[in-house]
């Protein structure tokens, strides 16, 4: 059994030519295109996000990499206008190279209910093989696995998806491991491309 942290990789998008490829974009509403510059674009996408005028960033998007528990990856499911490629519990077979469950951020490993938690995951690993050694497929084997088995998914969004992601995701009032996972796409935006998320307020 692996116990392991949750992560965040950014595959694709917020390079330096989106900020570029968003003004060139924008500017076609108002006809501005004489008006770039080589360092207009920053504060061109500040006075479209300021002016509410966000459909201009759905032009571009962004990939991310995210290993979390299956929780979390079904909170993430529920925002629509992203696609989404998931491990598949049905398909893979982790009998062959053991289950891994994503670490709970609320407690360390000095709390009781962390004890509580970790036996329990090797209950479910035990079950599981158990499972498999019966002759249960994979999708039948699945049914015992918890919501703490790690999933890894390839997600894409639009920037302006994004955006709505981190302003609902990053709020104190998320789901502890869905924050934790929202405070590093945070901190990937604010490290590339700031603008597009100086406005968001993290609370978290």
């Amino acid at each position: 059994m692996q116990i392991i942290e949750p992560s965040v990789t950014l595959e694709r998008g917020l390079d330096d030519n989106v900020m570029a490829f968003i003004e060139k974009c924008g500017r076609t509403c108002y006809k501005s295109e004489a008006n770039i510059t080589g360092d207009s674009a920053e504060k061109f996408v500040r006075m479209l996000i300021k002016r509410g005028h966000e459909s201009v960033l759905e032009h571009a998007s962004a990939t991310f990499r995210i290993v979390c528990d299956r929780g979390v990856m079904a909170e993430f499911t529920r925002h629509r206008l992203a696609s989404f490629s998931i491990e598949s519990t049905r398909y893979c077979d982790y009998s062959r190279r053991g289950v891994a469950f994503i670490r709970p951020c609320y407690w360390d490993e000095c709390n009781i209910n962390f004890d509580i938690w970790e036996n329990a995951m090797i209950r479910a690993e035990g079950t599981y093989f158990d499972l498999r050694d019966n002759g249960c497929p994979p999708e039948e084997a699945r049914a015992v696995l918890p919501l703490s088995l790690a999933a890894e998914m390839v997600v894409t969004a639009n920037l302006r998806e994004w955006r709505h992601i981190l302003r609902l995701r990053t709020s104190s009032k998320a789901h502890p491991q869905m924050l934790q996972i929202a405070d590093m796409i945070y901190a990937v935006f604010k490290a590339k491309l700031p603008v597009l998320v100086e406005d968001i307020q993290n609370d978290g």
